[in-house]
């Protein structure tokens, strides 16, 4: 399954923004293959019904591979060296650990899950998946 990433930055609180629907994912921080810092896709899980490409990150393992297509046709490969489950009240207080532009060059991919607590909160849960790049375009 696949979404289309689309380029996105935090508002003003601090918040990310998630496109609307299960045809793309917001990217934020870092490039591909930056030398460092996380580079955040996030998208849905599910909507109006259908379930959407992140709710496979409820079902990956250790090792699987991630690919990313870049605008040029490109594409980068990362491989999955973590998976974590957090209830979603804990996550701004771990954002820099998760999410922070210094350390290694990582990807990260979130999405929600668990219980469904309905309105504006949604889900009780966000599954986070980081992966380490393994093969970036040639040429």
């Amino acid at each position: 399954a696949t979404a289309r990433l689309v380029r996105t930055e935090l508002t003003a609180r601090g918040v990310l923004p998630i496109p609307r629907g299960l045809g793309d994912a917001a990217w934020w921080g870092a490039k591909l293959g930056a030398d460092q810092g996380a580079a955040l896709l996030s998208g849905h899980v599910n909507w109006e019904g259908q379930r959407g490409p992140f709710d496979e990150l409820w079902r990956m393992r250790e090792g699987d591979e991630v690919s990313v297509v870049d605008a040029r046709g490109g594409r980068w490969v990362y491989r999955v060296d973590g998976l974590v489950t957090l209830p979603k009240e804990t996550l701004p207080e771990q954002a820099a650990k998760w999410f922070g532009q210094d350390g290694p060059h990582r990807l990260v991919l979130v999405t929600c899950g668990g219980d469904y607590v309905g309105g504006t909160e949604g889900y009780d849960e966000n599954r986070l998946v980081t992966a380490k790049l393994v093969t970036r375009p040639t040429g």
